[in-house]
């Protein structure tokens, strides 16, 4: 093992926030503390994916606790209800702030901040840049989503606007010592469009965060699910947000009840268009809405669903990785991704062999594939297999565990060196 670190784990979403970046901060968090580094995290309030505090912490004005060895701070935010463009900047700016403050004379060998949240991780590092040399520490950049890709994928901006977002996020990349991108499609983009020195960059996939599910009784956890043993079940799960393009899945379940095809769609979650999607699939009888489950029971209606469905926006390619991909390849069952066929989340399917790709803008194709998988158990079986495998030889959590640990640790020697020789450099100016 390398000598224990000092880290500062920087981001606006962690435990017990379940889906999203969280698990993934959490993970790395408590990977690192369980192999003797001294792990901070300074995080913000939950709040995702519903958008508003969870219960016992509306009050707080900063909170500290220890979850699983890892001490935790929790600093207050602002949380706009429901998000918005000007919203979201309110919140990174509140939650920046807070950070700044927190950052300002942190002893650590390393900081890591994870983005999005972008403007608050400018933020943190502007207060560390303020820092003499002798006394700053590693800094690195953990990329979970491309910033400047998603406000144009997701039509937030264009044009100078988004000029501007791709500089800034640029800016922020380069200033930092090191950035770990999710994804070798991150890496070309963050080295090809926002300038950052390829060397810098390192990629360290995510992993499933949910251990392997025991063998369950599947007709039973379909009569719990309210599902009909004669329906093939697509269902999909996590965020429904902009980006997911879920109208989509909405349109394909309206066409299954007008056609009379025994499809039923299931969209687990929640998020900021939910009370839209619900209002727009009033009367769709072969279209259901599922609140959040914990970890076991969203592991039994994975296991229990036909087909685990990705949806995305057409036009959203470059900006995200999905991490639902990550729990669904753990179940066995076949992936349908609705998407651009140039996008990230296609190239993973084809990557994995776990699943199919339909357009993100036909209905009645993704419901024609659904019902192909539901009465071809066998092609089934098979994508599914595959995709577990992809699972078991890609996306272990320990091999994340242990990238990040190489890369801090490279991270913290490469900032010793420079600052050892600026100190020969200060020595040899005032001899």
């Amino acid at each position: 093992m390398t000598r224990p670190l000092s880290i500062a784990l920087a981001g606006l979403n962690y435990a017990p926030e379940s889906t999203g970046i969280a698990p993934y901060t959490t993970g790395v968090a408590t990977g690192l503390c369980e192999r003797g580094h001294r792990v901070r995290v300074l995080t913000g309030l939950p709040h995702y994916p519903e958008w508003r505090l969870r219960p016992g912490y509306q009050d707080a004005a900063s909170l500290r606790d220890e979850l699983d060895g890892v001490a935790v701070q929790r600093l207050r935010h602002f949380v706009p209800d429901p998000p918005s463009g000007l919203g979201r900047v309110r919140m990174e700016a509140s939650f920046g702030a807070g950070l700044a403050a927190a950052l300002r004379d942190d002893a650590v060998d390393a900081v890591v901040f994870v983005s999005p949240a972008l403007l608050s991780t400018a933020m943190g590092l502007a207060r560390i840049r303020l820092r003499s040399n002798m006394s700053r520490p590693a800094v690195g950049v953990w990329v979970q989503d491309l910033y400047s890709r998603g406000v144009v994928e997701t039509g937030a901006m264009s044009g100078r606007p988004a000029q501007l977002a791709a500089a800034f996020e640029s800016r922020v990349l380069r200033t930092a010592d090191g950035v770990v991108a999710i994804h070798d499609r991150f890496k070309s983009s963050i080295a090809e469009d926002l300038r950052v020195p390829a060397e810098r960059i390192t990629v360290i996939r995510n992993w499933t965060h949910l251990q392997p599910g025991p063998v369950i009784d599947r007709a039973a956890a379909r009569r719990r699910l309210g599902w009909d043993p004669e329906s093939v079940i697509v269902l999909h799960t996590g965020n429904m947000g902009a980006k997911q393009g879920l109208d989509h899945v909405v349109a394909a379940a309206g066409y299954a009840q007008q056609h009379g095809e025994p499809v039923r769609f299931v969209l687990l979650g929640g998020g900021n268009q939910r009370p839209r999607l619900e209002e727009l699939g009033r009367g769709i009888d072969t279209l259901q809405f599922l609140d959040p489950l914990p970890d076991e029971e969203y592991q039994q209606a994975l296991a229990a669903a036909d087909v685990l469905l990705v949806n995305e926006r057409p036009g959203v390619g470059e900006m995200a990785v999905p991490s639902k991909l990550t729990s669904y390849f753990t179940t066995g069952n076949p992936v349908v991704a609705a998407t651009d066929a140039d996008s990230i989340t296609a190239a993973e399917i084809s990557a994995s062999g776990g699943g199919l790709v339909v357009p993100p803008d036909d209905p009645a194709q993704l419901v024609r594939v659904a019902l192909e998988l539901g009465r071809d158990r066998e092609r089934a079986h098979a994508l599914g297999t595959a995709g577990r495998q992809f699972c078991a030889r890609t996306l272990s959590q320990a091999h994340a565990i242990d990238q990040f640990e190489q890369w801090l640790t490279d991270l913290v020697e490469t900032r010793a060196r420079q600052s050892k020789s600026r100190r020969g450099s200060h020595y040899e100016a005032i001899r």
